[in-house]
């Protein structure tokens, strides 16, 4: 474990509404993680305007995404297409045009369609039916899509070649990326990845950058890098993350899915 690794303190569940309580809450959690980043920025040598915080918030209501955006939040996440879908719908339109949201979950192909109505970076392709889904909906839309490629850093990936939290293994990249390339409705725009759970997240996000770069090599547009999460942002953003998918640490402990 990094020194600087960060463990959420324990706390009880937190409970979303809309009051003055909650967004009290959000702000003090919100500027905590943003003097992580700044931190992490300088300790990096980067601007801190090269790091895009995107809230992650599944499970929470749009309440929640409202009082961010009221906060200054403008991107988040979600991972669950029918859910998004739904959450995204209740906001008004005026807010949601100010919003960037990404879809950063696994993503089934038959709920590919209902991502690319709501999403505006889908984070977490990795496989060639996928692709193929996401460049028909995106067609179907009359919708250009960016998208991210989703990279296996588990060593201890199944037999298959994917891991319990997805991706491609690195040496499958370069044609994956090529196939979204040819997709006349897609956009590649970088890489994504999950530290595996257990290890340093500096050697696995070491190993992110460098197929980051060899990918760049043969995309040079594809210079999006999404990494880290609440117990790992500073690692990610000593190996260039360009995007820090956070939810925990700024919303407080999921609620139960129902």
């Amino acid at each position: 474990m990094t020194p600087d690794r960060y463990v959420e303190p324990a706390r009880p569940p937190a409970a979303a509404g809309t009051g003055a309580g909650r967004r009290t809450g959000l702000a003090a959690r919100l500027a905590a993680v943003e003097d992580r980043i700044g931190q992490a920025c300088r300790a990096a040598g980067r601007p801190r305007a090269d790091v895009t915080l995107v809230t992650v918030t599944k499970f929470f209501p749009a309440t929640d995404v409202e009082l961010l955006a009221g906060l200054g939040v403008t991107d988040v996440g979600e991972n669950k297409a029918q859910e998004a879908a739904a959450k995204v719908a209740e906001l008004d339109p005026a807010l949601r045009a100010g919003l960037r949201v990404h879809f950063v979950g696994q993503l089934q192909t038959n709920k590919a369609r209902q991502v690319v109505g709501l999403a505006d970076l889908v984070h977490a392709v990795d496989r060639d039916r996928l692709v193929t889904a996401l460049d028909r909906a995106a067609a179907e839309a009359g919708r250009r899509v960016e998208v991210l490629l989703q990279v296996d850093l588990d060593p201890k990936s199944t037999v298959d070649g994917r891991s319990g939290r997805g991706g491609a293994r690195p040496d499958a990249i370069p044609a994956l990326a090529d196939l979204v390339s040819g997709a006349a409705h897609l956009e590649l725009r970088g890489l994504m990845a999950v530290a595996p759970l257990g290890a340093d997240p500096d050697e696995a996000f070491a190993r992110l950058a460098l197929t980051a770069e060899r990918l760049r090599a043969g995309h040079p547009r594809a210079t999006l890098l999404s990494a880290g999460m609440s117990g790992d942002l500073e690692a990610a953003v000593r190996h260039g993350a360009t995007h820090l998918r956070v939810g925990s640490a700024i919303l407080g402990a999921r609620p139960v899915p129902r």
